[in-house]
């Protein structure tokens, strides 16, 4: 049975972020696993399925707090050099997440990384999803998997390169043409607003490369759960601290 006194302070916290307002775009920043796992005696692999187990929840808050874009990061191209005993279940965990989301009908899908970088079967996974949301309206759901800012800058950066080459520029065209929008038009998550509000859970004060182009001017909320334990009061404190000092200092 739901505790009313939780009950109680989560219809509070949901009344203060409707007066101070919510952000557009959140990015997510899901830390804990193994952290989890470990502290509880459990295999890691129990530790990443726990975590899967939370995301569902956390787009329906989203979503019903009004959030109109969300940046999942779940696996990060640092993370790829893990053990292939630690790997391969986390990759299947992520591939049943993806098509978890994609099959609600409910949340739009956005691959967000270097899907050249990942096995083929969970490229596949990423992109059959984005192909299977394609028109859906609902919550816009980036996955970053196989995500690393340098790697995107870096990614986009040749991207850039590469277009124009194929419209025959010059050397010194290109280097005439490179400006920060045209970078911008080249990320992964090129033509969607930058977040306003980067979290993090686990404890840690740290963005390790998330979003490093597009998060210059976001605002940021480290949260002491672990990612499984990371709850919907969590998440309207992270988006009051927001709307507060959107409040008190301006966008």
């Amino acid at each position: 049975m739901r505790n009313p006194l939780y009950a109680a302070y989560e219809a509070r916290l949901a009344k203060e972020v409707a007066r101070v307002g919510v952000p557009r775009h959140v990015g997510m920043i899901v830390d804990g696993n193994r952290r989890f796992a470990r502290a509880r005696g459990a295999r890691t692999d129990d530790g990443h399925r726990a975590g899967a187990a939370n995301i569902a929840n956390f787009l329906q808050w989203c979503e019903e707090a009004g959030v109109e874009v969300v940046t999942l990061w779940l696996l990060s191209t640092d993370n790829l050099t893990r053990s292939q005993d630690e790997l391969q279940p986390l990759l299947r965990i992520i591939e049943g997440v993806v098509s978890d989301i994609a099959a609600s009908d409910r949340w739009r899908v956005h691959p967000a990384g270097a899907l050249d970088l990942l096995p083929v079967e969970t490229a596949a996974a990423l992109r059959r999803a984005a192909e299977q949301t394609a028109d859906v309206e609902g919550l816009h759901v980036n996955v970053a998997v196989g995500y690393g800012g340098r790697q995107e800058i870096a990614d986009a950066v040749r991207g850039m390169l590469r277009r124009a080459a194929e419209r025959g520029e010059s050397l010194e065209d290109v280097a005439r043409s490179v400006t920060t929008e045209t970078i911008a038009d080249h990320l992964y998550t090129a033509g969607q607003p930058d977040p306003d509000l980067v979290i993090r859970t686990s404890g840690e004060q740290r963005l390790s490369g998330f979003l490093l182009w597009q998060s210059a001017h976001s605002e940021f909320y480290f949260c002491e759960a672990y990612w499984p334990d990371f709850r919907k009061v969590d998440f309207l404190r992270a988006l009051r601290a927001y709307g507060e000092r959107q409040r008190r200092f301006g966008s």
